[in-house]
């Protein structure tokens, strides 16, 4: 059956864009503009303002406020936009703002889990297959890359970059970048504790870009260098691969990177 699904109470305004086999749950409201895939289903008392689109089989549950304005003093009330890639979950509450500039886009990539109340800030960029558990909260332009785990109320500064695979522990606070394949201690400030292992084997790296990985973690935070230092000791090192992602990465940051790990590193 390709026709909505839309209960008698949800407020479906004009010009909303419907794929086929949508669900539309009481009290939901869906503003004109908006773009669902086949197969989402929104809950009851979900609000989707007309700047979202989203790609197919998305699940929004109860209370979710998707693309409302950015909570910026500069927004000039310009065009601006929220992009959600498929398959994605979003759990009670949470909240997406649409981005800032005129024209830009707040946007999830395919297979995201957002946990209840989480929040993505305008211009937030977040890959695929990213995980945000309860109540984390990213601020404005944070760039987060694929298959990162944000654990319960971590709170993300604006202008951070995470890595992908990244792993940060519940409550930690983050205000500068996280480098991809590390993970951050637990009830912490800026401070990674070793190496994401158990999400580079489960995302299928090799031994040999593990190892590599490894060393290039040793040379940043274990061998007594700066951080220049090391940059250029990694380089010199790794022609390709994912230590030279790691590097390039480090080598990119403009918040500096988070301190490493106080006793032995995990990595």
């Amino acid at each position: 059956m390709d026709k909505p699904m839309i209960h008698a109470t949800a407020v479906i305004e004009p010009g909303v864009n419907l794929g086929k086999n949508v669900s539309v749950g009481p009290f939901a409201y869906l503003q004109s503009g908006a773009t669902l895939g086949d197969g989402c289903v929104i809950g009851p008392h979900v609000t989707v303002f007309g700047s979202v689109t989203m790609g197919a089989d998305c699940q929004v549950h109860a209370g979710a406020v998707l693309g409302d304005l950015p909570q910026d003093l500069g927004f000039k009330n310009t065009a601006t936009f929220v992009r959600i890639g498929a398959r994605c979950v979003i759990r009670e509450c949470v909240t997406i703002h649409r981005a800032t500039g005129a024209g830009e886009a707040t946007e999830m990539g395919d297979n995201c889990f957002l946990m209840a109340c989480s929040h993505l800030a305008h211009d937030v960029k977040l890959g695929a297959r990213c995980i945000l558990a309860n109540g984390a909260l990213l601020g404005g332009h944070v760039h987060v890359g694929e298959r990162v785990f944000i654990s319960a109320n971590c709170g993300v500064h604006q202008f951070v970059r995470i890595g992908r695979l990244a792993m940060l522990g519940g409550n930690s606070g983050i205000s500068k970048d996280v480098p991809p394949f590390c993970t951050v201690r637990t009830v912490g400030f800026n401070e990674v504790a070793g190496l994401n292992l158990v999400g580079l084997r489960r995302a299928g790296l090799a031994d040999q870009d593990r190892a590599d990985i490894q060393q290039a973690f040793r040379i940043l935070y274990a061998s007594g260098l700066n951080t220049s230092q090391a940059v250029e000791r990694i380089k010199a090192t790794f022609t390709g691969g994912p230590a030279l992602e790691f590097v390039d990465f480090i080598a990119g940051a403009r918040r500096g990177i988070c301190a490493g790990p106080r006793g032995p590193a995990d990595g």
